[in-house]
């Protein structure tokens, strides 16, 4: 993985411009964060480094051959499938004691069968968190990825994602300040 450059990044909706000559660096290897007050942009940048939007000009350069997880806003899970279902597909190769494993470092005991629709808003989120992070890539984009969580879960989490993604490229959109401190980032891109 090599860093990620973006040069001159703008995007506009209509006549709505989200993003403006965007210049920045994501460091290879490191956990950075991007903040900005909502509706400035930072879920458009997340959405064009996934592929998932086309800037209107500029380049980047850093993303060829490269996988890619993310954490929406949305949990986006299949609701009618169980817990660890919606891990596997995605991580296939998993085995149940992994999911197992991950599963409660993350606070959801005996909770691998249970069909997402029956679990509660955070354990959802959970799911969700452990689906991008489980899943092999080299580049890791977590989209607010905490809201919901009460103090102690959210705490949890951020020591499993921690220690699973270290050494990875880690780009966590916030608005919370202590979310980025808890998380070790290494630099901050402000919209």
């Amino acid at each position: 993985m090599r860093d990620i450059v973006l040069s001159g990044i703008c995007k506009s909706f209509g006549e709505t411009e989200v993003l403006s000559g965007l210049s920045a660096i994501f460091p290879a290897g490191k956990t950075g964060c991007v903040t900005a007050p909502s509706g400035i942009g930072k879920t458009t940048l997340l959405r064009i480094l996934m592929g998932l939007e086309v800037a209107d000009s500029g380049s980047i350069l850093g993303l060829e051959n490269v996988a890619v997880s993310a954490v929406f806003q949305e949990d986006r899970l299949c609701e009618n499938m169980t817990a660890s279902d919606n891990i596997k597909l995605v991580s296939p190769k998993l085995n149940d004691d992994e999911i197992s494993a991950a599963m409660q470092s993350a606070g959801l005991i005996d909770c691998e069968k249970r069909i997402v629709s029956e679990l509660s808003g955070g354990m959802r989120r959970r799911v969700a968190i452990l689906r991008a992070v489980l899943f092999e890539a080299d580049l890791y984009l977590l989209d607010e990825p905490f809201k919901g969580l009460d103090a102690d879960t959210k705490s949890d989490v951020i020591s499993f994602i921690k220690r699973k993604l270290f050494g990875k490229t880690v780009i966590l959109v916030t608005h919370d300040p202590e979310e980025a401190k808890q998380m070790n980032c290494q630099y901050e891109i402000k919209l």
